[in-house]
């Protein structure tokens, strides 16, 4: 499903990232480099000559940031929807997993323990198609609480 309207600096990005990332665009930039280092003799390896290099490839890696991020930013956001269906679809998942990418750092280190608290009892079990999830696990725990207390 292909949007009709996106920008136009989106359109740029994704082609430049596109170009930047082949193996041409490698070619070229280690041709740039290697006539570079073969011109140093010719001019005496001036600072005027490497100022060219260094300048030349500030600017290039200022600009790559920027491209990186913006190529990153949406192949992020796209992963996260895609999770985010395959979480929906599934029946014995927790829907409260939906934007955990919103929690902190802290809350997320909490979540970490708890599936890897889970993890630990589903190896115990001897049926390998038992769900175990969030929404399960804490049934479980009041179901505990009201038989013990």
């Amino acid at each position: 499903m292909k949007s009709k309207a996106s920008s136009g600096f989106e359109k740029i990005a994704d082609r430049i990232t596109c170009l930047t990332g082949s193996s041409t665009a490698f070619g070229i930039a280690a041709t740039v480099v290697v006539i570079w280092a073969v011109s140093g003799p010719i001019f005496k390896y001036s600072d005027t000559w490497q100022l060219v290099i260094n300048t030349g490839t500030t600017i290039v890696t200022f600009m790559m940031v920027f491209l990186i991020q913006k190529s990153q930013n949406k192949e992020s956001k796209a992963i996260q929807l895609k999770l985010n269906e395959l979480i929906a679809a599934s029946r014995h998942a927790s829907n409260r997993m939906v934007d955990i990418e919103d929690l902190t750092e802290l809350e997320l280190d909490m979540l970490h323990k708890y599936y890897a608290t889970l993890s630990d009892k589903a190896e115990e079990d001897d049926d390998i198609h038992k769900s175990h999830s969030i929404d399960n696990a804490r049934i479980r725990q009041e179901e505990k609480n009201k038989i013990y207390n």
